[in-house]
């Protein structure tokens, strides 16, 4: 008489995992405590990118798996070819593709404005300040995320408990406005990219200047000052 001894062997449930980041040993720090957990349970398969150039290319890959996670980086080299300038614009991209992916966002940001603007146009699963950052925090999140729950570290937590009628908050063509500035694109350059009138620019420009308190007119004060607050 011959035992199938396979048959009760319980089966590692498979989840993709993409992490971007351009410094190579916090992926290192994402890999080990991903692997750590649960391991009699799932089976990780992980992906990872270290600038945007190379996190677009993994999601348009058309070898790319469907992922269950992302953790990806806010500020990486950007990728300006194809508008990708931020972990940011490559999360947009992959909710796209994959609107089932649980997005985990880290940052180095402490700016109230860049934390609101994040959760505002993202809506990440997690949000992890990296001064935050230790190995029980990066389980505790992606427990929180494995579970369908959502994750805020300690600071993003008590930022947003803070008062908030200071807060700035910008949309997409204000955004695409100042990235514009800061390359120094013409105006002509300007409106073939962003499909508001010329009337609508100045206003806005003038508006963010408002917002940010310059109290001259100066466009390169202006971006200088939008970078100082993360809004690009």
């Amino acid at each position: 008489m011959t035992f199938d001894l396979t048959s009760s062997v319980p089966q590692l449930v498979k989840k993709n995992i993409l992490i971007v980041d351009d410094h190579p040993f916090i992926i290192e720090g994402y890999k080990n405590a991903i692997t750590r957990y649960n391991p009699k349970k799932y089976e990780f398969l992980i992906s990872q990118g270290h600038d945007c150039q190379s996190g677009y290319d993994i999601i348009e890959s058309d070898n790319t798996p469907t992922f269950d996670i992302a953790f990806l980086d806010i500020s990486m080299p950007p990728y300006e070819e194809r508008e990708i300038f931020s972990g940011e614009d490559l999360a947009k991209l992959l909710l796209k593709k994959m609107p089932s992916c649980k997005i985990i966002l880290l940052t180095m940001y402490t700016e109230l404005l860049k934390i609101k603007t994040i959760i505002r146009t993202i809506q990440p699963n997690g949000l992890i300040i990296k001064n935050d950052l230790t190995f029980d925090e990066l389980l505790l999140a992606f427990d929180k995320v494995m579970k369908n729950e959502k994750y805020y570290s300690q600071s993003v937590v008590k930022m947003l408990n803070q008062s908030t009628h200071n807060a700035i908050e910008i949309d997409q063509y204000d955004k695409q406005i100042l990235i514009h500035l800061a390359k120094g694109s013409t105006i002509d350059e300007m409106l073939q990219n962003i499909p508001i009138s010329l009337n609508a620019v100045e206003k806005r420009k003038k508006h963010l200047k408002e917002l940010l308190k310059i109290k001259n007119d100066s466009d390169e004060d202006l971006i200088k000052e939008a970078k100082s607050k993360g809004l690009f």
